[in-house]
């Protein structure tokens, strides 16, 4: 007796039964193509076209620049213009909070809070140098004996009298070119000696600095009182190294060579030596070369 076969399902058969797709020509019936599907095949194939066509789209999107007219999506162009924007917003924020801190630093000076000090800067040496009557200067004979003196002696060296040897010996601040020498007429009671930037500034003498800051035309300067009533001044230093009340010794660093200040032209050394509060020539005494 023979089994009886199983039949298959309804949903099964639905999905295996196969069909025929004929492409006909309109006027002659011809056929043209002809292909056999079946339920299941069209699944299957439109589920892998599917998948294929998002892999396709996503790929799209994400590695070329057709995002860029997806609603909802930036350019790259506006993110690399974000990014510098906010580098800018940043360094304007940095220096924004620079001035507000010097805002307020010199807003006691302006508004007066704070009262000038006793010994003022070049302006105060200036206002009291063009006092002077320059025709009641002329030298008397006892001043050309004392220069005829002092130019048969060793112009390094600074002598009280005949009889006794130098007490003082001046050593250059700086060497270099001078780019301005000392005139009188035209009051620059100073030479100019052009360094490099950041080149020690030495004392020219053992001394007391009597003054030690910043003022806004001749930037940072120190001046060191010396024996003999001598004064020497520098100014437009880069850097201050020592304080007022600090004794120095003769060829120790006590600046640094800068460009600081209203009044200057170029990273140089504005030296000023006086005597008995009159400006002399350093250049007679001191070799900068």
């Amino acid at each position: 007796m023979a089994k009886n076969k199983k039949k298959p399902s309804k949903l099964k058969q639905k999905l295996t039964d196969k069909y025929r797709l004929v492409v006909l020509n309109e006027d002659t019936f011809q056929e043209r193509f002809s292909l056999k599907l079946s339920r299941l095949n069209v699944f299957v194939f439109s589920g892998i076209f599917s998948v294929l066509l998002i892999t396709l789209t996503t790929f799209l999107i994400a590695f070329t620049s057709l995002k860029e007219y997806i609603p909802g999506y930036s350019s790259t162009a506006l993110k690399k213009s974000a990014t510098r924007l906010t580098y800018e917003t940043d360094s304007l924020k940095t220096r924004l909070a620079v001035l507000e801190k010097f805002t307020k630093a010199i807003r006691p000076v302006l508004t007066g809070e704070i009262k000038p000090e006793a010994i003022d800067s070049i302006k105060r040496e200036v206002n009291k140098a063009s006092t002077i009557d320059y025709k009641k200067l002329s030298p008397t004979p006892q001043d050309l004996e004392f220069r005829e003196q002092i130019e048969n002696k060793d112009r390094f060296a600074l002598s009280a009298g005949e009889t006794n040897k130098a007490k003082i010996v001046l050593f250059a601040p700086v060497t270099g070119n001078i780019s301005q020498s000392f005139n009188s007429a035209n009051k620059h009671f100073a030479i100019d000696i052009v360094a490099k930037t950041g080149t020690p500034v030495k004392s020219i003498a053992d001394g007391t600095v009597i003054l030690s800051g910043w003022t806004a035309e001749t930037g940072y300067i120190i001046t060191i009182q010396h024996t003999n009533d001598y004064v020497s001044v520098y100014k437009h230093n880069g850097e201050l190294l020592k304080q007022q009340g600090d004794f120095v010794k003769s060829g120790e660093a006590i600046a640094s060579v800068g460009s600081t200040g209203e009044l200057t032209t170029g990273p140089h050394l504005h030296f000023e030596l006086w005597n008995n509060g009159y400006p002399i020539n350093p250049t007679n005494y001191i070799d900068f070369q």
